[in-house]
């Protein structure tokens, strides 16, 4: 089971592949099982308790399951697991030996099960012993770890350690190993920013050099440090290249960015957009905001509003502060009221409901990798993230279309992105 962030989910997948290997039935669905792993996250108060929650909703498929607990909530504070009766907790780094302990515990190695809590010391290097086989139509790949950015707000550079990059041949090995089936891949990291190959910045390198493949390449998250006319220009410049920006703001206003320890203005980041759509006109350009940080005033909630919209961002992704022990944050500033918190937010989600719908009215023919089906239709996103929906009874044949890249035509705002139809398979 895991909760939290795409890096967290390839670590799981590259467990189960591992497990499997060994010859062990896993399923990522909740249902009995022998045994349960849980990846855990700590990225706000609310993940931690859900990391701890997963364990009684697990208990109820079977008493006398075994619990091994692995992820940045168990990194962050151990104790709470094992509050919980579990058998074995590590933290973010070694997941992998996970699948050794549970081969002991099978062979009921009493002596070397002795010791529950392993959390190991953070690596300075990357922990290359990953490897996730991956069989859907999109593939997340992970291509560095850590932070060094040290927001004033986030737990995750203390639990995750600082920045470290994959060694490149690394990824192009697991890049060429994918099945063919899949047709996009998506870089994934803590901060994929700051990708490094002999310490220098080296992202474009790497999107070049997988650019080679053929298959859809999409960036997961960046930061507005990484916009410059060279690296945007050469994204413009790949073949495959999905034009899907989330750039992440926190804040519009200069004065709570100085106090989340952002090392960018309001105005700096718009620069940055306009330079995006200067070679990606149509570009989706999605953000994460933090509403009701601490000592955050009217005034500057509502520059954050007023700079949201006049940036006209494709959707927001929006989160009430959490307080995190351990962060600058939460030594420095006092917490504001949740009722205050919760009114920006519902104000900011009635403004990205408002953003969507005319991001998604923009555009007009689409390329769209089919990933799923929904009810009565088959779903898919664009590749500049719109989510396009496709009436199964508009199709002429009922052929199963699922790992298609079909081209559409947008015809109107639904739901939470587009009812398209097909011009072309």
């Amino acid at each position: 089971m895991t909760l939290g962030c795409k890096v967290n989910k390839y670590e799981s997948d590259a467990l189960v592949y591992n497990l499997k290997l060994k010859g062990y039935q896993t399923t990522e669905s909740l249902e009995p099982a022998d045994i349960y792993v849980i990846n855990t996250c700590a990225v706000t108060q609310e993940a931690e308790k859900k990391s701890r929650q997963m364990i009684a909703r697990c208990r109820k498929f079977n008493p006398n399951a075994k619990f091994f607990i692995c992820g940045c909530a168990s990194q962050k504070n151990s104790e709470q697991f094992f509050e919980k009766n579990v058998d074995y907790v590590c933290g973010v780094a070694g997941k992998i030996k996970i699948s050794t302990y549970i081969d002991k515990l099978a062979k009921n190695d009493k002596r070397l099960l002795r010791k529950r809590e392993r959390i190991l010391k953070l690596p300075k290097a990357y922990e290359d012993d990953l490897f996730a086989q991956q069989s859907r139509t999109r593939a997340y790949i992970k291509i560095q770890d850590g932070c060094n950015n040290f927001c004033s707000y986030c737990i995750i550079p203390y639990l995750r350690g600082r920045s470290r990059s994959r060694a490149i041949f690394s990824i192009i090995d697991e890049v060429s190993k994918l099945d063919d089936g899949i047709k996009e891949i998506v870089l994934t990291g803590i901060n994929v920013t700051d990708y490094k190959i002999d310490g220098k910045p080296a992202l474009l390198t790497l999107l070049q050099e997988l650019d080679t493949f053929g298959k859809r390449l999409r960036l997961s998250s960046m930061e507005e440090s990484l916009v410059s006319e060279e690296f945007v220009k050469g994204l413009s410049k790949l073949n495959n290249f999905c034009p899907h920006f989330h750039l992440s703001l926190q804040s519009g206003s200069d004065s709570v960015l100085k106090r989340m320890n952002r090392h960018y203005t309001a105005k700096e980041f718009k620069e940055s957009v306009s330079l995006i759509r200067k070679y990606f006109p149509l570009a989706g350009i999605t953000t994460d905001v933090i509403v009701g940080f601490p000592g955050e005033s009217e005034e500057e909630f509502e520059e954050t509003f007023n700079f949201i919209k006049d940036v006209n961002f494709s959707q927001l992704h929006i989160f009430q502060y959490s307080n995190r022990d351990g962060t600058v944050a939460s030594k420095l500033y006092k917490d504001l009221a949740p009722q205050i918190k919760q009114k920006r937010f519902e104000k900011l989600n009635a403004l990205n409901e408002e953003l969507k719908t005319n991001f998604v009215s923009k555009n007009k023919n689409e390329v769209v990798l089919i990933e799923e089906k929904i009810d009565d239709y088959y779903v898919g996103y664009s590749k500049n993230y719109i989510r396009c929906y496709i009436p199964i009874q508009s199709l002429k044949n009922k052929d199963e279309i699922i790992d298609s890249i079909v081209d559409v035509k947008i015809l109107s705002p639904f739901k939470d992105g587009a009812l398209v139809k097909i011009i072309r398979k």
